[in-house]
């Protein structure tokens, strides 16, 4: 048994029976990770040592559960009360959390063997990993490109075969977008579906946790695992989680999928094209009824985004002062002083970019006219979506525009950056489902590049788009894609 190839689920059952070792799973992953990850700057810190300790525990029985010896990977803007936290920032360089994530904990507490932290844009502020003080993550498929973002770092180490599963955030596609550049699966939950304690917050009205792995099942069971509510997130939902939410084999009975003509764009590059056309038919021959959607507002989504976006991250960054934590100047010549070259020096280019736009956005004059604008367009997003859900199950659309691009390529212009999230962030604006899956490749200068598809669904229906997204991996062989390394 080759760990790297095995699906979560085989990884579980494997040590279960055990066929293999806990101990040998980790062992596998941590000399993959010394081999590779020097190449592909995947991990910040690696926590060989507590990985091995707790894998022993698994193979002695004293740690159980229904991840009992899987190793995962965890971005590194989840708190834990072992090694650092630093969102990729200098602002956070030492820093070391007192408290575990509830999302991490409850995975721990499954028995999952945590095998460290993973690159990211700083603060969750990018979508190619370029953003990044501990520098840039690359693509496995073709080293010269960029994994996607802002969760990059947890995309590339699933598709290189670094961990079994990872978890990212989406704030407005940092999970699906690197998913899809990386060709693995990856989910953004309903918003206040998993907690949200322990996140170090970027956009408090939009950022979610959520898995990447290899397979359907595999992420439905992270799902299971981590969803509920939390007393310590007073935003996370009191809906009870399904018992039947990892029961993905069950293919749900006259389901209706809606394709809406905003998201079969002409910029989409003709392999994206035609990949969700082929997804379109692979949904017809197994049932499927496909409808036609309308969600007229979906134009005015990437500047909603990102107006709400930046002045949630101005507020929630103003705590990073140079006084209460995290970076401090040396020398300061005053308190002024202090706080300026602090967070001069602490945040990089697009962090304060974001800052200073959405201060702007907020200010005296201007909150009626952007902000609060921005908030009335975010409802009509969402009452299109739910509209369009009346008559459909699921809207299938491309995840992303083409494959992935080339590492600096779009570094001296923001907004063609932005823009990465065209297909991505309305999902996010309405606090709606979303799951990205392998939808085959491309060739690109001679190298193979992985194109998704997306289903996006209603607020708390993850089950049934769970089935529905494995109807589509069931039909194909996209998933079983590993690039060469």
């Amino acid at each position: 048994m080759n760990p790297t190839d095995a699906t979560l689920i085989e990884l579980r059952d494997a040590i279960a029976e055990k066929k293999v070792s806990a101990v040998e799973i980790t062992r596998t992953y941590l000399d993959r990770i010394e081999k590779h990850n020097g190449a592909l700057n995947v991990y910040h810190e690696v926590y060989a040592d507590r990985a091995l300790d707790r894998a022993g525990q698994v193979d002695l029985g004293e740690v159980t559960g229904a991840l009992a010896g899987v190793p995962i990977a965890i971005k590194d803007l989840l708190c834990t009360d072992y090694g650092h936290t630093t969102c990729s920032s200098k602002m956070l360089a030492n820093f070391q959390a007192p408290y575990t994530a509830t999302a991490v904990r409850k995975l721990e507490d499954a028995g999952a063997v945590i095998l460290g932290k993973t690159n990211m844009d700083e603060f969750a502020m990018g979508s190619s990993t370029e953003n990044s003080a501990c520098g840039t993550t690359l693509n496995p498929w073709d080293t010269s490109r960029v994994p996607g973002g802002s969760s990059g770092g947890s995309a590339a180490a699933m598709a290189a075969g670094l961990c079994a599963a990872s978890i990212g955030t989406d704030t407005g596609g940092s999970i699906r977008q690197p998913a899809a550049l990386c060709g693995v699966v990856g989910m953004k939950p309903t918003y206040g579906r998993i907690s949200r304690y322990g996140l170090v917050a970027f956009a408090s009205s939009l950022d979610q946790v959520g898995p990447f792995t290899r397979t359907v099942a595999d992420t439905a069971l992270l799902l299971k695992i981590m969803m509920g509510q939390d007393a310590l997130d007073s935003t996370s939902a009191s809906v009870p989680v399904p018992e039947d939410v990892d029961r993905v084999d069950e293919t749900p009975k006259g389901f209706r999928i809606g394709i809406a003509k905003q998201y079969m764009s002409d910029a989409n590059d003709p392999a994206v094209a035609a990949a969700t056309q082929q997804a379109i038919q692979v949904y017809k021959d197994h049932g499927a009824t496909i409808v036609e959607v309308d969600l007229p507002h979906t134009e005015y989504g990437i500047p909603v985004y990102y107006i709400v976006a930046t002045a949630e991250a101005s507020s929630n960054l103003a705590r990073y002062d140079g006084v209460h934590y995290g970076h401090r100047t040396d020398k300061p010549g005053d308190l002024i002083d202090l706080y300026c070259r602090s967070r001069a020096e602490g945040f990089g280019d697009e962090v304060k970019r974001r800052i200073m736009l959405g201060t702007y956005a907020l200010s005296s004059g201007y909150y009626d006219a952007y902000y609060n604008r921005a908030l009335k367009v975010r409802r009509l997003i969402s009452n299109d979506f739910d509209t369009a859900f009346e008559s459909c199950d699921a809207i299938l659309c491309p995840t992303t525009t083409g494959p992935a691009f080339k590492i600096g390529e779009m570094s001296d212009d923001p907004l063609s950056m932005y823009l990465n999230d065209v297909y991505t962030v309305n999902c996010n604006l309405a606090g709606n489902v979303g799951i990205t899956l392998p939808a085959g490749t491309t060739k690109v200068d001679g190298r193979d590049l992985p194109i998704g598809v997306q289903l996006l669904g209603p607020a708390f229906d993850e089950a049934r788009l769970l089935r529905i997204a494995r109807v589509f991996e069931a039909a194909t062989d996209h998933h079983r894609a590993r690039p060469p390394v």
